[in-house]
């Protein structure tokens, strides 16, 4: 089984899909070397670690090239794929490709062939870099919108659904965080990767935005998602897509009473089965066999509850990629909505930004179609002195304003928490 998350309550038996590119890295101390790929790291490079692997790629040899049209993400496999056979024809030995995917094709995937990369087993923290606050002061904090235009949204998401045949729309909201000083992005990849241990930690390179001023340094998009949206090994694949949440409380009592309450809730329970069904209908096409489980599991994070469904299969064809997978699932109605293009549609009318690189996919693929995908959530994209961090919930028949609300608050704290700024979970 691969330990994604916490399992609590029912368990689903799931095979190992999880690997490395090529053979292991070989070392006398991996764990050492995994704790070290993490210090290592600098603003620029590519780092993703799972709660069986962790990677560090650096450099670029060659980059995916965007797809000329209206949509990027039209023939991105075949592009990915491309790029890869001619790597290794230029005799580059890391036929493996690493970045972001964006939530929709009218931002452009930010995916390379690395240089060099490294790789180790599971993160290991020896205590000899401590968690410290990333941030130094001052800072300013500014919500996009403002909480009470996201209730209006949300107001706004159920009378469509009142009137239509709209179910479900994930509605997000942005909070800007600029700082006197720059951002010490090592350090908050380490307190994200430690806060989280279960999750996907990730910091992936960005171009500049196009209204970005006159000699911005880097963009990096970076979090700590717990949401595996595809990982593909050989013929094995596994999806563990979540939805339905609540916030995690100090209180011990309560933090249980809220875990028990999120397992009977119809309303969390409904908008789960809406995501699970979607999830199976994407991957069947692909595969001889499909475990689909009959209910959640109740998985943890450090802030959130949320159900959880692990979906294993064996794919009919060894030509399809984790990618193909991954861009066959996307978006998920737990990111997006469903029906897909009127949640796409609401989502533009009502969120006063674009999401970019959020809710998007995050990962790495290799030349053989091996592969793992997280869900680009928990995150935030940062400049030098600026983090643009994300939250969103969604929203069907049942919600109301102040949950929905409060639940993007909860969300939120996963970076707070690692940038310093954050309070603990209230009682």
């Amino acid at each position: 089984m691969i330990p994604d998350t916490k399992i609590i309550g029912r368990q689903q038996d799931a095979r190992t899909v999880e690997g490395v590119v090529g053979a292991p890295a070989v070392a006398p101390d991996p764990e050492a070397l995994s704790a070290r790929l993490l210090r290592d790291y600098d603003a620029g490079a590519f780092f993703f670690a799972s709660p069986r692997r962790t990677m560090l790629a650096r450099g670029v040899f060659a980059t995916v090239p965007d797809a000329g049209g209206s949509n990027s993400l039209d023939g991105l496999p075949e592009r990915v794929a491309a790029v890869l056979n001619a790597s290794r024809e230029a005799a580059h030995d890391i036929p493996v490709a690493v970045g972001a995917v964006p939530f929709d094709g009218r931002v452009a995937a930010q995916l390379v062939v690395p240089m060099t990369i490294q790789r180790a087993g599971p993160l290991v923290f020896d205590g000899a870099a401590a968690a410290r606050a990333p941030l130094a002061g001052p800072y300013t904090l500014r919500p996009v919108p403002e909480p009470s235009a996201y209730q209006d949204g949300v107001a706004a998401a159920l009378k469509l659904m009142r009137e239509g045949p709209l179910r479900k729309v994930v509605l997000s909201r942005s909070l800007h965080v600029d700082t006197a000083a720059p951002v010490d992005l090592r350090q908050l990849l380490h307190n994200l990767a430690r806060r989280n241990p279960h999750g996907y930690t990730f910091a992936v390179d960005l171009p500049q935005r196009a209204d970005a001023a006159p000699g911005a340094g880097r963009r990096t998009l970076i979090g700590a998602s717990p949401e595996l949206l595809v990982a593909r090994s050989g013929l094995q694949v596994l999806a563990n897509p979540l939805a339905g949440s609540a916030a995690r409380s100090a209180d011990p009592v309560e933090d249980h009473a809220r875990a028990t309450r999120l397992m009977a809730s119809p309303k969390d329970l409904h908008e789960h089965a809406v995501v699970i069904d979607a999830v199976a209908e994407a991957l069947r096409p692909f595969c001889r066999t499909l475990d689909v489980p009959k209910g959640p599991s109740l998985v943890s994070t450090q802030t959130m509850w949320h159900l959880s469904s692990r979906i294993t299969g064996e794919l009919m064809d060894p030509s399809i990629t984790s990618l193909t997978l991954a861009l066959a699932m996307h978006p998920t109605p737990a990111v997006c909505g469903h029906p897909t293009a009127l949640a796409h549609a609401a989502i533009g009318n009502l969120e006063p930004f674009h999401r970019g690189y959020y809710t998007g996919t995050v990962g790495w693929c290799d030349a053989n179609g091996d592969g793992q995908w997280a869900v680009t959530i928990r995150c935030a994209e940062a400049d030098e002195r600026t983090l643009r961090l994300f939250a969103g919930a969604g929203i069907v028949v049942g919600s109301t304003p102040e949950a929905e609300l409060a639940e993007t608050e909860a969300k939120f704290r996963t970076m707070l928490q690692a940038m310093g700024l954050g309070l603990e979970a209230q009682p």
